[in-house]
């Protein structure tokens, strides 16, 4: 019974990690070289900013997601028109769910460290490819 509780109690401590780490980028959004910014519209019309990695691959444009939190990505499969913002240069690009061979590829070339993995609580990985759009579309 004693080991069952170390156990609860240790799960426990890892659920509060992820959660303060995934928390703390949420709402600190930390911005540097290799991202870019995805603004999202939900269907209120409400855009909503996120500072994601910039993924790009055999001159293609991608996000991965990578979070429990993921409303943004919702908002993405709701309304794939988005707003991406790369070195203060915004460019309206069309959002397109990734599977198979693309995803393969693309998940190798840009895999995950395992410290991140467990600091983020080993969450699902989609990825989203970005087409450019007309912007007067």
């Amino acid at each position: 019974m004693k080991a069952l509780k170390i156990i609860g109690i240790l799960f426990l401590v890892y659920v509060g990690i992820v959660v303060a780490f995934e928390t703390w980028l949420g709402i600190a959004q930390p911005y540097g070289e290799g991202m870019m910014i995805i603004t999202t519209t939900d269907d209120n019309g409400e855009s909503t900013p996120r500072v994601v990695a910039k993924l790009e691959s055999d001159d293609n444009l991608y996000v991965a997601v990578n979070h429990w939190p993921r409303a943004w990505y919702n908002q993405i499969l709701d309304n794939p028109a988005v707003t991406v913002t790369i070195d203060d240069v915004e460019n309206p690009y069309q959002a397109v769910e990734v599977s198979g061979a693309e995803y393969d590829q693309v998940n190798a070339e840009h895999s995950l460290p395992l410290a991140f993995r467990i600091l983020t609580g080993f969450p699902p990985r989609y990825l989203l490819r970005l087409d450019p759009r007309d912007s007067n579309a």
